[in-house]
């Protein structure tokens, strides 16, 4: 089994995370059983945030008598010191434990420093010193801040998106963070499930030595996949990279990754699954993307008043009204049977 060990951290866990924010989205029972499974099976590292509603509540639950034997990593997307404690405090009972592994920014507007007027640095470090965190980490989906956050040499980890479909400046990111010693935790494995071939997602990740990917899991049958990658790793073959290549083709430029930060719509938009649906729609059965609620859906495009809210919070910086238009116009081209999907 692949280890990776997260730069000055010296946390080495398999390579194989467990991304915490699907559990929202089911029972504590059948969390509970995901997470035990994932235990059981050799996963180490469990990365939520205190914005994944009961996600750190249900960790607890199920996790609390194997603390010692794994690591925690959670966030806050605090924007002052005193909410940063009430978070962190928060978090510690949720999670029935004393103390986090890795603390992180929760993808922040700016990279947070000692001293700065937002005081968020500086309670970090007091925290660290009190022991309620072993690690300070950021998280982002900006590269800009990304890199600062690599050259300031003040954060152990970085999570950022990271995936077969990561542009030069991404991967070049990646190796800075090697450079510097500083753990990388990529999100987004499967690009917010535009890729559909977890096979593909898993020996990319394996060319990177010092990538920790955490996947999101929400069902069983997901988890027993990247478990048995684990134990036998998809080789890199030519079969793989031909596949790989013919998804970059298609998919690289202006795309939605899916990442939620633009909502919420002042018109009710559900802006993060309708920017992306020309894609989505081709690459999974396409009659679930056809239902007369998704149909719904994607009318409400046309109740966009160019607000440009959700323009300016895109950490991609995406033309996202026109990026709805032209989805609202291939789907209905779709529906209208001019386009064979």
């Amino acid at each position: 089994m692949l280890t990776v060990t997260l730069g000055k951290t010296g946390i080495t866990v398999p390579k194989n995370g467990f991304g915490a924010l699907p559990i929202q989205r089911v029972s504590e029972e059948y969390a509970g059983m995901l997470l035990k499974k994932a235990y059981a099976s050799g996963i180490r590292y469990f990365d939520t945030a205190r914005a994944y509603s009961d996600s750190e509540k249900k960790i607890g639950l199920a996790l609390a008598d194997v603390r010692e034997d794994i690591f925690i990593a959670t966030k806050t997307g605090a924007q002052t010191a005193e909410a940063f404690r009430k978070d962190l405090e928060t978090s510690l009972q949720m999670l029935k434990t004393d103390y986090i592994d890795v603390y992180q920014f929760h993808n922040p507007p700016f990279c947070p420093r000692p001293g700065d007027e937002s005081g968020l640095y500086d309670a970090a470090l007091e925290a660290k010193a009190q022991g309620k965190i072993r690690h300070i980490g950021i998280t982002n989906h900006r590269l800009n801040i990304a890199e600062e956050a690599i050259e300031s040499g003040l954060y152990e980890t970085l999570q950022f998106p990271f995936s077969y479909l990561a542009t030069e400046k991404d991967l070049a990111l990646v190796e800075k963070c090697k450079a510097h010693n500083m753990g990388f935790v990529a999100m987004k494995g499967l690009s917010g499930g535009l890729l559909n071939r977890a096979d593909l997602c898993y020996a990319f990740m394996c060319e990177y030595d010092n990538v920790l990917p955490i996947w999101g899991v929400q069902r069983e049958s997901e988890l027993d996949e990247f478990l048995s990658f684990a134990v036998t790793q998809p080789e890199m073959n030519a079969e793989r990279r031909a596949a790989i290549e013919k998804d970059r083709e298609e998919l690289l430029g202006d795309f939605c990754r899916g990442c939620g930060y633009c909502m919420p719509c002042t018109v009710g938009i559900q802006i993060n699954d309708c920017a992306r649906m020309r894609q989505m729609i081709r690459r999974s059965p396409s009659a679930r993307w056809l239902t007369p609620e998704w149909q719904e859906k994607m009318l409400t495009i046309e109740k966009c008043v160019d607000c440009g809210r959700c323009k300016s919070k895109c950490p991609y910086g995406l033309d996202t009204p026109a990026l709805l238009r032209e989805n609202l116009k291939d789907y209905k081209r779709i529906l209208a049977g001019e386009i064979e999907v």
